[in-house]
């Protein structure tokens, strides 16, 4: 975060007078899956000090995230706080932008977050039964 002496809440409470479309969860969250990311590119040594993240990096730190935080509900809780496409995390991030909580290059722009993941590939598909061999039956004589 860019100013730390700013309270997070008094920081959406304000987002949201001007933007209500996302629940005060979709921040909260946003900032952890932010942290989680952070910590795994660390752990990779994809990241250098500058700790910036392209959009298709934090996108992908989010659903690992969310599928680790909130499994087959990950899908459910998102579209509970007005989350149904990637985009929307790229509109929560530059909201963030805006009230200087994150930062980001001249480069960055919320079309980053477009070309990420269908979310019912990324949420629900890995939670889905794997089908099962079909064993045919000898035939009766």
């Amino acid at each position: 975060m860019n100013d730390p002496n700013r309270d997070f809440n008094e920081v959406i409470r304000t987002i949201r007078k001007e933007d209500p479309r996302y629940g005060r969860g979709a921040y909260f969250f946003l900032r952890q899956a932010l942290d989680y990311s952070l910590k795994e590119m660390h752990k990779q040594g994809v990241l250098d000090k500058s700790n910036h993240l392209s959009g298709q990096q934090l996108l992908e730190g989010i659903r690992l995230y969310a599928l680790d935080q909130y499994g087959p509900m990950a899908r459910t809780v998102f579209s509970h706080w007005g989350i149904t496409q990637c985009r929307d995390f790229g509109n929560i991030v530059f909201n963030l932008v805006e009230c200087r909580v994150l930062g980001k290059t001249d480069q960055d722009n919320p079309e980053d977050f477009d070309h990420g993941y269908n979310f019912k590939d990324a949420f629900d598909e890995p939670y889905l039964p794997g089908l099962k061999p079909t064993t045919k039956r000898p035939p009766l004589r």
